[in-house]
């Protein structure tokens, strides 16, 4: 019997809050290019008050992603809190208006947390430098989770951002429970190197005994497995789960299933934002496999989809994927 939902997500609720600047203006406030760093309420006013004219966008990691999938046409969930404020409209507008089902309890208007939102600052380069203030998605736990929800889905997609919050753990160690005992798959994207070394023993445990599908990239590959050459940390991943997917910047994808490894190359783009990049090639990536694709197949979807996201400002597809991946033969 066909399950209601394709995917659902679960991670962290953010939106995002785009603005372009010079290196200098990096060096300047002492932000490290290109990773995400975690900021408190403060440190947030603070680069707000400072940066240039900026566009408010709903992002968080596996947000994207969902919102990637519901765009594509497929049925999909999310799960991550947001608070009964402007922000939290916006997110909950968004994503909905994506065509996903949002139907997390918002905290209450009083509550002493915000909404969360990341301060995304693009440099001439296209990189990107994330500078994140959590908010109430940092206290996502095992209450938010539906486990009739996660028991209604195909596949369920976790935010490795998460992993920065104690209570999430458990959040996740409920939703997987739910979906595997329903015969459901698991699938964990790494989301960044500097929380991969935060959280090393965590993330392998889970790898090593839940997890059917991991997304990555290379930076975060090395970080999680710490071997001498990129073949070498994708083998080990191997080892431990079916799919592996890994992205490797402008040279495309390595899949490695069944002992088999094939390469996805990139699609061409004038670069603009890398903002998302990772998260609409998990898109991709999963709605080639929903509907029955090769992994060959499916990376190539990731690599299209990508591709779009990079060749604008925000990580929310503004083209018609699913055309693209028909003008590619996918």
């Amino acid at each position: 019997m066909s399950k209601k939902f394709q995917v659902v997500g679960i991670g962290n609720s953010i939106v995002d809050v785009l603005a372009h600047c010079e290196d200098a203006f990096l060096t300047d406030n002492g932000i490290d290019k290109g990773i995400m760093q975690l900021i408190d309420t403060a440190r947030a006013s603070e680069l707000y008050g400072k940066m240039g004219p900026a566009m408010e966008i709903s992002g968080g990691s596996a947000a994207n992603t969902i919102a990637g999938l519901a765009a594509m046409g497929a049925s999909t969930a999310y799960v991550g809190k947001v608070k009964a404020d402007q922000l939290g409209d916006i997110f909950a507008h968004d994503i909905q208006a994506q065509g996903a089902v949002y139907e997390v309890p918002r905290a209450p208007a009083d509550a002493t947390d915000e909404t969360g939102r990341c301060m995304v600052l693009v440099t001439p380069d296209a990189e990107r430098s994330m500078n994140t203030y959590l908010g109430v998605s940092e206290h996502l736990g095992p209450e938010d989770i539906d486990t009739g929800m996660m028991a209604d889905a195909d596949w369920i997609y976790l935010e490795g951002y998460r992993f920065d919050g104690e209570e999430s753990h458990a959040a996740f160690a409920k939703a997987i429970k739910a979906c595997k005992d329903a015969g459901g798959k698991v699938s964990l994207t790494l989301s960044d190197p500097f929380c991969v070394e935060r959280h090393r023993g965590a993330f392998r445990a889970m790898i090593r005994d839940n997890v059917d599908l991991l997304f990555c990239n290379e930076h975060e590959m090395a970080a999680m497995y710490e071997m001498p050459t990129l073949t070498a940390c994708l083998n080990a991943a191997a080892s431990e789960v079916d799919i592996v997917a890994c992205t490797i910047g402008e040279n495309g994808a390595m899949i490695i299933r069944d002992g088999k490894t094939e390469h996805a190359p990139a699609t061409q783009a004038t670069v603009v934002d890398v903002t998302g990049a990772g998260d609409m090639f998990a898109a991709g990536f999963l709605h080639g496999l929903v509907n029955g694709k090769d992994t060959l197949t499916c990376g190539r979807m990731g690599c299209v989809a990508a591709g779009e996201i990079i060749s604008h400002i925000g990580a929310r597809p503004e083209a018609d994927l699913k055309e693209l991946f028909r003008a590619e033969g996918l």
